[in-house]
């Protein structure tokens, strides 16, 4: 090594802008980034003033480009205090790498667990309550000796879709998989299986308030004219089988406002006492 050669000297500012920006946007872990930004005070600055943790969290979770700005509740500065611009936008940028890089951090961080609180309606039941939606919330299939499912209205045409609205338990989760099984009826001849052809999911949040131990479960809400579905997922395959499937996301979404809408596409299995196509299903599960 030439005795000349400073093996101290920082790189980052013979490099230009651009160069330097997608290098450090390759630290796809935010622990990474954090810890970049701890090498000098030359790096620390370069990744907050270019927001690069705001930047590894938009491309971790695309629905956070709806975000306008962000707060901190234990914030020892706020918006309006005296100060000059310049270090108003610092404080600002500040706490956007404080507050994107922490989301970052936890949604790596979390530990996988089913997350559903609350079944709020579906788009018809057969028998209320006794098919409800909130039979989905218990993994078995039978309480007892009594069979436990939800169970939509029969339809002539199996292409009628069905929807099934959740609350989750936060408001802020990331979902990385749903898993739904479909109800065998034990207690037919044949024991079919009234599973749906196709699945697709959706989360969002509610337009307005909604008070949970108000809402009528015998009673149809519209997911659109009360919700904002900020996720679409593809359409997932469904197998006309009685075991726990599960579908998982093509990367981990972060649903914001706490609501996840399944909508169960086509029917597979008419019912033989009426002719009439249903979807049956024992339970629905998220993992974080």
């Amino acid at each position: 090594m030439p005795a000349e050669m400073d093996t101290s000297e920082d790189f980052l500012p013979r490099l230009d802008l651009d160069m330097s920006f997608d290098i450090l946007m390759t630290l796809g872990d935010p622990c990474d980034l954090a810890r970049a930004s701890c090498v000098s005070r030359g790096w620390h600055e370069f990744v907050i003033s270019n927001g690069l943790s705001k930047q590894l969290c938009l491309k971790m979770f695309p629905q956070l480009y709806g975000v306008d700005r962000v707060t901190e509740s234990c914030s020892f500065k706020s918006d309006g205090e005296t100060g000059s611009s310049n270090t108003k936008e610092w404080d600002i940028l500040e706490r956007e790498h404080r507050v994107y890089g922490f989301l970052s951090h936890c949604a790596r961080s979390i530990v996988d667990r089913e997350c559903i609180s609350d079944a709020i309606s579906a788009s018809s039941t057969d028998n209320f309550p006794e098919e409800g939606i909130n039979n989905t919330l218990e993994i078995r299939d039978r309480v007892g000796r009594i069979a436990s499912y939800w169970s939509s209205k029969g339809q002539k045409n199996p292409a009628v879709p069905e929807t099934l609205i959740y609350k989750l338990v936060g408001d802020l989760s990331v979902i990385t998989e749903i898993d739904i099984q479909p109800f065998k009826a034990f207690f037919q001849r044949g024991s079919p299986i009234y599973s749906a052809k196709s699945v697709r999911f959706r989360m969002g949040y509610s337009k307005a308030s909604l008070d949970l131990d108000s809402v009528d479960q015998s009673c149809h809400i519209s997911p659109n004219d009360k919700f904002v579905w900020t996720y679409t997922s593809p359409e997932f395959p469904m197998a006309q089988e009685n075991c726990l499937q599960k579908f998982k996301l093509p990367k981990p979404v972060l649903c914001i406002g706490g609501f996840l809408l399944v909508e169960l596409l086509g029917r597979m299995q008419r019912q033989e006492m009426d002719g009439l196509f249903y979807i049956w299903l024992v339970c629905t599960l998220l993992s974080l």
